[in-house]
């Protein structure tokens, strides 16, 4: 029966202790509070975000060769 207690206490203990390093590590914040907008590429429809696009006559685009077929197509 002593045993029983001993193994019921070293695992108590290592719970505590698992659980209290846990509260210490850092919590992760994927988005890191920043939302960005997506916009799409008129010429081949690939979303991303609207910094890294290349914008022309209110018009957005993933690459500037996409752009330069996109301008040289007829509407």
């Amino acid at each position: 029966m002593s045993r029983l207690l001993f193994l019921a206490a070293i695992i108590a203990i290592v719970y505590l202790l698992f659980k209290s390093y846990r509260r210490q590590l850092p919590k992760e914040d994927t988005l890191s509070g920043q939302v960005e907008d997506m916009v799409p590429c008129v010429h081949c429809g690939v979303h991303l975000p609207r910094r890294d696009g290349i914008q022309a006559n209110g018009k957005f685009y993933c690459s500037e060769e996409h752009r330069r077929i996109h301008a040289d197509k007829p509407e």
